[in-house]
């Protein structure tokens, strides 16, 4: 029974991935000039995401200095696949998608699988826990699919294909949700690690590809509205924390 209440609310949350598709019916230029604005929500939700959830939650598992070794891996980690996706799709300096969309992929794809594995240790403890840990769950992925969906699209998808590979993104979480029913017991012992790897990328997608993209943005008057909405993401982040 636990398998089958697991694997719905894990479904669920997998369709929230969609909700970009609210902007499919919104025309191309007006798309553009609120895409600039996701992107400064989404480096300040990964941030606060980082630094707010997923380091202090792992630290909860073990020893900090592990902890903040993992993301350093992470980061360099992160870097390291950049640096190859960059090559492996730009020559002659061209380059149709920016590297940094395959790395945001990667990077919620880990953070979906986890979601999987703490649903299934909510309902491993009790019903009414898996209910509330995917209510929370889902409160915290929609702002972030909808920042992950405007990196997609900025960074040289289309508004059908940053859909589609998100949604594949998301059903990490099935994954997740199976080895947390399965490993239940084990789940202390490498969920740190996961934990501090999306930590890791997070922080390296923020700071290395989508903070330089606001930088480059001369407008004063959009420069102060891209910090606020930089700002929004780190507060949502640590709003949702005191209510989890």
């Amino acid at each position: 029974m636990h398998l089958f209440l697991i694997l719905i609310s894990t479904f669920i949350v997998s369709i929230v991935s969609l909700i970009g598709v609210v902007t499919l019916s919104i025309q191309e230029r007006f798309l553009k000039a609120i895409l600039f604005f996701l992107i400064a929500f989404s480096a300040g939700a990964l941030l606060g995401g980082a630094f707010l959830h997923l380091i202090p939650e792992a630290i909860e598992k073990t020893d900090p200095a592990k902890v903040f070794t993992v993301v350093t891996v992470g980061f360099v980690l992160f870097f390291i696949l950049e640096k190859y996706l960059f090559w492996h799709h730009c020559h002659d300096g061209v380059c149709g998608v920016h590297a940094f969309t395959y790395l945001n992929l990667i990077g919620d794809g880990l953070h979906n699988f986890m979601d999987g594995m703490v649903i299934a240790a909510g309902f491993a403890s009790s019903v009414s826990l898996g209910v509330f840990t995917t209510i929370m769950v889902i409160v915290h992925e929609i702002p972030q699919e909808l920042g992950d969906f405007g990196v997609l699209v900025y960074g040289g998808f289309s508004k059908r294909k940053a859909l589609f590979c998100n949604f594949l993104s998301a059903l990490a979480a099935f994954g997740g949700a199976l080895a947390g029913y399965f490993l239940s017991n084990r789940i202390a012992g490498f969920s740190y690690i996961l934990l501090a790897l999306t930590a890791g990328g997070f922080i390296y997608i923020a700071s290395a590809d989508l903070v330089p993209e606001i930088h480059k943005e001369a407008n004063l008057k959009k420069s102060i509205f891209s910090l606020a909405f930089f700002v929004f993401g780190i507060a949502l982040m640590y709003i949702l924390k005191g209510l989890a």
